[in-house]
């Protein structure tokens, strides 16, 4: 299997314990790992059994070299993160939430050592070698013109590596604070409209297609995401011809812990949708009852798809790679902190299960 590459930015989460507010957490214990939209897909796309390497850069200290020995743990190629004196690792906090009280996350990241390095400075050569899909996001253009920059130029070195390009939109409304006086939905839309004539493969839904994306979808806006899906492809696909699949989750929230979860995928090339999980045929989505942490649920699906694409044993058909991921998402919920720790084994358990989780003995 070939190598997949993301780039983008790492962080510290810190977390309360169980379901504390900040305010009752703090001061008091707390839980840290290190989590990132384009980190975590690298790290579930290694612990599914793939090949991974992910760019960024790091502050020249020990929390950064915990930060790269967690990766390298997990089977992650950390070989083309760079390490420089300045700056800071980024932080964001999390306050879990339960019933009716939603999560909440809270951002620490203006002047992290990410947002500060030029496109120039990493080594992409290098960091394409053996490569065949780029994963980028939405949320490392948020981080800084700088970062965005980066980012434009890194696509633009996959591109002429002949790469796969892979981008979730992850629009993040508390970002996008580099431009003062410009709203951050048309700032966020200007750049991510540059960098979509090199994406292959995009994560988005009706939303992100019309807001940012500036996408006008014809269909009524009472119609269910599995039946606007074929619109906001054909929208897409005659605004950006680049787009060969389009793929968005699908997220029913009855609560903070209990959430319907499912998936779908259009192929572009012949207009075929693929909709997981299904049962005889009609859309069942995945029951979740007891969510214990939901953060990190769509880079597990957009890590799911990537390895599935490239998995000789998955890729015989798109629905085949549509339930694995989603399965994986599924999962997904089912563990602490935004890296997917489940194995290949695990999901395809799930997906044979009939969506009911069985002792393993």
């Amino acid at each position: 299997m070939a190598v997949i590459v993301s780039f983008g930015e790492i962080m510290a989460r810190i977390t309360t314990e169980g379901y504390f507010t900040f305010r009752q957490a703090l001061p008091g214990r707390v839980s840290l790992c290190f989590a990132g939209a384009e980190a975590n897909v690298a790290a579930s796309v290694s612990l599914l059994g793939g090949n991974a390497r992910y760019i960024t850069a790091l502050p020249d200290n020990d929390i950064s070299a915990a930060c790269i020995g967690n990766l390298r743990n997990l089977g992650v190629d950390t070989s083309g993160i760079i390490r420089k004196d300045g700056g800071r690792l980024g932080i964001y906090f999390v306050e879990t939430g339960a019933d009716q009280r939603p999560s909440k996350v809270i951002y620490d990241r203006d002047g992290s050592t990410f947002s500060t390095v030029s496109g120039s400075e990493y080594d992409w050569d290098t960091a394409f070698r053996d490569a065949s899909i780029l994963h980028v996001s939405g949320i490392t253009p948020a981080v800084s013109r700088t970062a965005a920059e980066a980012q434009l130029m890194c696509m633009k070195k996959a591109k002429e590596h002949g790469l796969t390009i892979s981008f979730d939109c992850n629009f993040r409304s508390k970002l996008w604070n580099w431009e003062p006086g410009t709203p951050k939905e048309v700032l966020a839309g200007r750049v991510m409209r540059e960098m979509m004539e090199y994406v292959d493969i995009l994560f988005a839904a009706r939303i992100d297609a019309q807001a940012l994306l500036g996408v006008e979808v014809g269909c009524p806006s009472s119609y269910s995401r599995i039946d606007e899906q074929p619109y906001v492809a054909e929208a897409v696909s005659r605004r950006f011809p680049s787009v060969r699949m389009l793929l968005t989750t699908m997220r029913q929230s009855l609560s903070a812990t209990h959430n319907r979860w499912g998936a779908a995928l259009y192929d572009l090339s012949n207009g075929l949708q693929y909709v997981s999980p299904c049962v005889d045929g009609r859309y069942v989505p995945y029951d979740i009852t007891a969510i214990v942490d939901r953060i990190g649920a769509g880079d597990s699906f957009a890590a799911g798809i990537l390895y599935a694409l490239g998995d000789e044993e998955l890729n015989k058909d798109l629905q085949t790679v549509v339930d694995f991921a989603t399965a994986s998402s599924c999962l997904c919920h089912t563990i602490e902190q935004d890296i997917n720790y489940v194995s290949k084994d695990d999901v395809l358990a799930l997906m044979r299960s009939g969506g009911h989780g069985t002792v393993s003995r």
